[in-house]
């Protein structure tokens, strides 16, 4: 993107600038160097479109994306009054044509996401200089369009831009792989595992009836087999980050790898935006809350504040607004740790009179919400801190489709159902968990995943669309283990058709899958 005019702020933004950072770090916000730009509104879509790096890869779907926010824009239907990058130092863009107050709002709420960026343990692992990065993927992938041609990369691209959730987004904080494998061959034989049998203490002339040698026998050689299996086993656990199995194993051209790893790299740097949109926005918006109440709102403000911050809190058609959830959380958490209500005491009280007006004037409710930033993502923010008063007094409820009304209704107004029901919406972000079992099934070369089924059927049309984009990575059949409508089915695409059989509890494949727990 090229600008025809300075994007520097002007000096009036240049001090409202420094007076809001002084306020933001006199709250005890943390945050790395912040650099504003000033664009005007047609260059923030474009910005927006392309996830806010004007130096990305060009492809069509950032067009879609900038059409949709133009005309959403010049229709009075949506409008970006900021956006800001997780980056050394932070990139944040204001709308040349924002009033005062407006611009006022959004630098607080920058250094309010800015502070979440830089001290968030999920934000740990991503690239602090990001721009960059991001510049040099757009320099690699118009050089392969420029040596390959634009038809074939930008074909190749979009079949692994349409698959770039299938990551392990907890692979950054848990090994998910043995440091030393099967593939090491550099250990001695003489420094291999023994196989160690189940034999019990005896005396020696009770020793062939304590341990019969038939049922040692029989249990080293189902310990040998098993150990055989499991040598044999591609891969040796099933693996939740496809993009990283197809980048190892598939056939696939140095060009075409690199394009895959780019597009998981990125897919990784974007995940814990999704895993913290709540607690993000939440915080930001309690910032620019606090600040301009506080501190930077002068009297003639408060009207255009006032429209303009409950238009950013509203809540429409039963959806649950990000901003509003995750700042009306916070306040009820620093209002908890505030009054003391918390603990074995207030948990055990029943008299709601005396639970309504308990106030143990601790005073730890900023120093709380400092620390719930610090360590929690979305998930472990609802399931450790919505409350059955919070519930209660935001009016919270859980809704269903009803088939007879063909409309969705009010499901319960019960918390633990309300509860569910919201962290079911955030697990994986609401997308399917699923796995790779076998590499190597049917001693083919074809790929099987797995689906964990929690209850929900996968879309048909979606696993169809994703099973053929694998499939053109990998270039064999792929196959998928599902439930469809309470019966084990395998789903499968080998290039130019799409099959789906109904499979037996005790089939081969199966045994392979995920447990429970993992």
């Amino acid at each position: 993107m090229t600008h025809a005019y300075d994007t520097n702020l002007p000096p009036d933004l240049r001090a409202l600038k420094e007076e809001i950072e002084g306020y933001a770090r006199g709250y005890g916000l943390d945050f790395y160097e912040t650099i504003f730009e000033v664009v005007n509104a047609e260059d923030l879509n474009e910005i927006a479109a392309y996830g806010g790096f004007p130096t990305r890869y060009p492809h069509w779907s950032f067009g879609m994306s900038y059409e949709e926010l133009r005309k959403g824009y010049d229709y009075g239907l949506s409008k970006i009054y900021e956006m800001v990058i997780n980056n050394d130092p932070c990139y944040a863009y204001l709308m040349r044509c924002n009033h005062t107050v407006d611009q006022k709002l959004v630098m607080a709420h920058v250094y309010g996401h800015c502070d979440f960026f830089k001290n968030n343990a999920y934000f740990a692992h991503t690239s602090r200089k990001m721009m960059d990065e991001m510049a040099n993927h757009g320099i690699r992938i118009r050089r392969y369009t420029e040596k390959f041609g634009e038809e074939e990369v930008e074909n190749f691209l979009d079949r692994c831009m349409s698959i770039d959730d299938l990551i392990d987004v907890h692979s950054t904080a848990i090994r998910r792989r043995e440091e030393v494998s099967r593939y090491n061959f550099h250990k001695a034989e003489d420094e291999e595992d023994e196989i160690k049998l189940t034999r019990f203490k005896s005396k020696g002339y009770m020793d062939t009836y304590i341990n019969p040698r038939d049922l040692l026998k029989a249990e080293e050689e189902e310990r040998k087999r098993l150990k055989e299996e499991s040598a044999k086993r591609f891969p040796e656990q099933p693996e939740k980050d496809i993009l990283l199995f197809l980048i190892e194993h598939a056939p696939l051209k140095t060009w075409q790898r690199d394009i895959l790893s780019i597009v998981r790299d990125e897919a990784y740097y974007f995940a814990p935006q999704a895993q913290t949109k709540i607690m993000n926005e939440g915080w930001a918006s309690y910032w620019h809350s606090t600040i301009m109440s506080q501190k930077a709102l002068k009297p003639s403000e408060v009207i255009d504040y006032a429209d303009h911050h409950s238009g950013t809190m509203a809540t429409y058609g039963g959806r649950i607004n990000p901003y509003k959830l995750g700042i009306e959380l916070f306040r009820h958490i620093e209002h908890r740790w505030d009054t003391g209500k918390f603990g074995k005491e207030y948990d055990d009280c029943d008299d709601l009179e005396k639970r309504r007006k308990w106030d143990k004037q601790l005073g730890l409710g900023r120093q709380k919400i400092f620390e719930v930033r610090r360590v929690h993502n979305d998930i472990t923010f609802i399931e450790t801190y919505l409350t059955p008063d919070f519930c209660r007094d935001h009016k919270m409820f859980s809704f269903a489709f009803d088939d007879q009304a063909e409309q969705y209704v009010i499901e319960s107004r019960e918390f633990e159902q309300i509860k569910q029901r919201l962290l079911f919406s955030l697990t994986n972000f609401g997308k399917p968990w699923i796995y790779v079992v076998n590499g190597n099934y049917k001693n083919r070369g074809e790929l099987l995943l797995h689906h964990r089924h929690l209850g929900v059927d996968l879309k048909q049309d979606q696993a169809a669309d994703t099973l053929a984009n694998i499939q053109f990575v990998w270039g064999r059949p792929v196959h998928v283990e599902t439930v469809v409508e309470e019966k084990p089915t395998l789903l499968s695409f080998d290039g130019s058709e799409h099959t789906s059989e109904t499979i037996g509890e005790s089939d081969d494949s199966s045994r392979n899958g995920p447990s429970k727990g993992r």
